[in-house]
């Protein structure tokens, strides 16, 4: 690792972390012994040399890289997307060890499932690759299957990654705010969910359904016969990618429509359903002839309950509308910013923030680029990170740099305005808020029986073997001071209430 990153000149985050320039430069001078600096590299930013040296070190790097990309609120908006460029590309396996593998997965000859497999695939990534294929009734679908040995091998980068963490965590106080034990743990947990094929069937089968009818934004079907942990299959569809502008426009499409019902497909996604689709870049989105735009790749998903639907609302239209006090109040209203801090001072800092992006031409608004500056604050206001904010901020960002590429003329935000102002003002009625609270209420009873039977068992517990306290527990309770009974009244009540249980 030391020496590729040495090698890609990439050591700097050393000199985020505090460490001595001497001792960098030995570390360089010593890793990047008899080692070839790449020459394309020479005039890359150092966010882009990271990248370069993380795409080098292979795939757990290369989601670790892609994982940070959308924290720019902790390694800075330029790092950020430089990381964000990183391609999860690899060669690809032999088809023969595909095929296989879907045998070994349902126990069959892959000539029960498909008429036809396509042995040469065509899309290879870090975890799986994609083949198309026929099946035995005749549908064209495409096969996506994990690499052999992908499981054990991201497990071992993982162990690496988390004693890394721990030990940068334990050792350099600048890198504890970054706190990267936690976003190694993430990384772990998205990896899990990417490594369980189902899973991405199920994401994908729920947008699907949440678009049912519509007749400007699809999903393909899965095919749940013929998909299980390790091999996902569903519909294949045809379509451009959202990048490829000339072909779209030989083609007769119009491309602001195009821009507009991307807009609206992304307002569906989070504000009607609370339920995106994170990874949307041109790849993952084809045209097709009638101009539907088509998802495929179910692997990155985002949720965002009610309560966020409202804040980032109120927030997004607060900014379109300069109303700044209104996103002070929207942050406060959802408890992002403590109590004790100043809404007057939240709100001059919004302004600072928005005025220099929303005075800029339409088309050059970025309300991603705002709410990745927004992010930055957080320290100063004491704001915890959302980490749902912070997938939607980013998945927001590719959004708008597809609508660029699309047309360029327009602002895809501004073209969801009345629909973000519709929603809130159906979301804000009597009616709108009655549901809400019924929709609370049904949670709660739905978790009523579970409540009831953990407090049972602690009851249980508490009357077979009394309260028990640890001894630092005791110290703190009595302020350190043997001999003496002092305690907090909330304790001793506690403690009463305890006995009480206890009796009964």
């Amino acid at each position: 690792m030391g020496r590729t990153l040495a090698r890609h000149d990439a050591l700097f985050p050393l000199e985020i972390a505090g460490f001595s320039p001497f001792l960098i430069g030995v570390a360089r001078w010593i890793l990047a012994l008899g080692a070839k600096r790449p020459l394309d590299l020479i005039a890359l930013r150092p966010g882009q040399r990271l990248a370069a040296a993380l795409q080098a070190m292979g795939p757990s790097f290369i989601k670790l890289g892609q994982g940070l990309s959308v924290r720019s609120d902790l390694i800075g908006e330029e790092l950020a997307d430089d990381l964000s460029a990183l391609q999860d590309r690899l060669p690809p396996f032999p088809g023969a060890e595909a095929v296989a593998a879907i045998e070994q997965e349902f126990g069959r000859p892959i000539g029960d499932l498909f008429t036809d497999f396509d042995e040469k695939p065509i899309a290879a990534a870090s975890i799986a690759q994609v083949h198309f294929a026929t099946t035995t009734e005749g549908a064209e679908v495409a096969v996506k299957i994990l690499r052999p040995g992908i499981e054990q091998a991201f497990a071992n980068d993982l162990e690496l990654l988390r004693w890394l963490a721990e030990q940068a965590q334990k050792h350099i106080a600048p890198i504890r705010r970054l706190r990267p034990v936690d976003i190694i743990e993430t990384l772990a947990d998205t990896v899990a969910m990417e490594m369980d094929l189902r899973l991405e069937a199920a994401a994908g089968d729920e947008l699907r359904t949440n678009f049912v009818g519509d007749l400007l934004f699809r999903v393909p079907e899965m095919d749940w016969a013929r998909t299980g942990r390790r091999v996902l299959t569903l519909e294949r569809i045809a379509g451009v990618p959202a990048d490829e502008v000339a072909i779209l426009r030989d083609a007769g499409h119009d491309a602001e429509k195009l821009v507009a019902n991307m807009a609206r497909a992304f307002f569906l996604q989070v504000f009607r359903d609370g339920f995106f689709h994170a990874d949307l870049h041109p790849g993952n989105l084809l045209i097709a002839d009638d101009g539907a735009i088509q998802a495929i790749d179910f692997g990155i998903m985002g949720r965002v309950d009610r309560r966020t639907r409202h804040y980032l609302a109120e927030m997004l239209i607060g900014f379109l509308t300069a109303d700044y006090a209104r996103v002070s109040a929207a942050h406060f209203r959802a408890g992002y910013v403590p109590a004790d801090q100043s809404p007057e001072a939240f709100a001059q800092a919004a302004r600072a923030i928005a005025e220099p992006i929303m005075g800029l031409p339409l088309k050059d608004i970025s309300l991603a680029r705002l709410l990745a500056q927004l992010f930055q604050i957080t320290d100063r206001f004491q704001m915890e990170a959302q980490p749902q904010l912070l997938l939607l901020q980013k998945t927001m960002l590719v959004a708008e740099g597809v609508g660029r590429r699309l047309y360029p003329e327009t602002n895809m935000w501004e073209l969801a305005r009345p629909l973000i102002e519709s929603w809130m003002e159906e979301a804000m009625t009597p009616e709108g808020r009655a549901a809400e609270a019924m929709g609370e209420a049904g949670r709660l009873l739905e978790r009523l029986p579970a409540m009831i039977a953990d407090m049972g068992e602690s009851v249980s517990t508490l009357a077979r073997d009394g309260l028990k306290l640890h001894p630092e527990t005791l110290s703190a309770m009595t302020g350190g001071e043997r001999g003496k009974s002092k305690w907090p009244y909330w304790a001793g009540a506690a403690i009463v209430v305890a006995g009480v249980i206890a009796a009964f």
